[in-house]
């Protein structure tokens, strides 16, 4: 068993293919239903709708951290070649950026829940759309990662192991 864990298979990973992806694709489908709660609630009156978005908010939260300590260990495993570098080191540098404004705008979800759970500042509305913009751009990031450069791939591993990828 420990053999196993210790060394790499053919996607330079210890385990069958990528966590990251998974978890962080919960973590996206939580923030955006949360803003869509967050807008149906606001337009409709139903503010029972502002409970499911704050523990989807609480959730994500939590999960983005276990999402970033997965993609940290991924990204070092695999060894990305010359051109996705730059991309890897913005999808880097936004995802622990979003975490730390996921848990700003949970923090202030709960002071606004403490304080009024049915009703929900414009303020906070016009922050879950950047949220939701930011978090567009990190999808972008990621889809590039693995659509454009191949990273974890079982070619692109092989070409970096052969050396034909810078």
């Amino acid at each position: 068993m420990l053999e196993y864990l210790t060394s790499l298979n053919d996607h330079n990973l210890p385990y069958p293919d990528t966590i990251h992806p998974i978890i962080v694709h919960f973590v996206i489908a939580m923030v955006l239903f949360a803003f869509f709660c967050d807008i149906l609630g606001y337009f409709t009156g139903r503010t029972h709708l502002f409970e499911v978005s704050w523990w989807n908010m609480f959730v994500a939260t939590i999960a983005i951290f276990v999402a970033i300590i997965f993609g940290q260990f991924e990204a070092g495993l695999a060894q990305p070649y010359t051109q996705a570098k730059s991309v890897l080191n913005v999808h880097t540098l936004v995802g622990w950026s979003l975490s730390g404004i996921i848990a700003s705008v949970t923090a202030w979800r709960y002071v606004i829940r403490s304080r009024n759970p049915y009703k929900l500042p414009i303020h906070y509305m016009l922050a879950g759309l950047l949220l939701t913009v930011i978090v567009g751009v990190q999808v972008y990031l990621g889809d590039q990662l693995v659509w454009v450069y191949g990273l974890h791939t079982v070619p692109v591993v092989e070409a970096v192991k052969e050396g034909i990828l810078p």
